[in-house]
């Protein structure tokens, strides 16, 4: 085999290899049909998890938009100590769902799935479910209830039991904002025959 086909062998080997993870965000965020047109991976995902935990399509999208704005390897910025030094992330958060180390270390063992990865819809997407869910079992808050799924989420279910996030009101803006985003998804949804 010549030398140039070998090289176009590797890169055509090397490219094939690159696939599994879809790392940039959808073209239009703000429209729930143009998303699951142009990543029909996510809304297979989201009824996945919508069939096993009961967690709505568009409450899953409008949190995933919030916190990552469906890049997958999305990562909280790096903080700088006097605007130059790097002094690590604000936390560990990362992927899709921007679970945190820990909490994503509980849901592999409380799952089974210790090769779940957050940068994958699949595993993030069912992450959400499980963690919505025990929101519910917890704390009594409906799977369709998105302002108060995401304020536990955010808060964890301790926080939100304690109920710090009534001391932020830049988080409770936020919260109204997914919660509207959610209606909003739902109803295009609906208008294009997703759901």
């Amino acid at each position: 085999m010549s030398r140039p086909l070998r090289a176009l062998a590797l890169l055509l080997f090397v490219a094939a290899c690159g696939g599994g993870n879809d790392y940039s965000a959808p073209r239009n965020l703000d429209n729930a049909c143009s998303i699951v047109n142009e990543r029909p991976t996510y809304l297979s995902a989201m009824k996945r998890t919508e069939r096993r935990w009961g967690v709505p399509v568009a409450v899953q999208m409008a949190t995933i938009y919030q916190e990552s704005k469906f890049i997958g390897n999305a990562r909280t910025p790096v903080q700088y100590s006097l605007g130059v030094i790097p002094m690590g992330r604000q936390s560990s958060a990362y992927g899709y769902s921007q679970a945190l180390d820990g909490t994503w270390d509980d849901y592999k063992k409380a799952r089974g799935s210790w090769g779940a990865r957050r940068d994958d819809i699949d595993d993030a997407t069912d992450f959400m479910g499980w963690y919505f869910n025990a929101s519910q079992e917890e704390l009594g808050i409906s799977l369709s209830d998105t302002r108060n799924q995401y304020l536990a989420y955010h808060e964890g279910r301790t926080g939100y039991r304690r109920g710090s996030y009534r001391a932020k009101s830049w988080l409770l803006k936020v919260s109204d904002d997914v919660a509207s985003r959610a209606i909003i998804y739902d109803a295009q949804l609906r208008s294009c025959g997703k759901v």
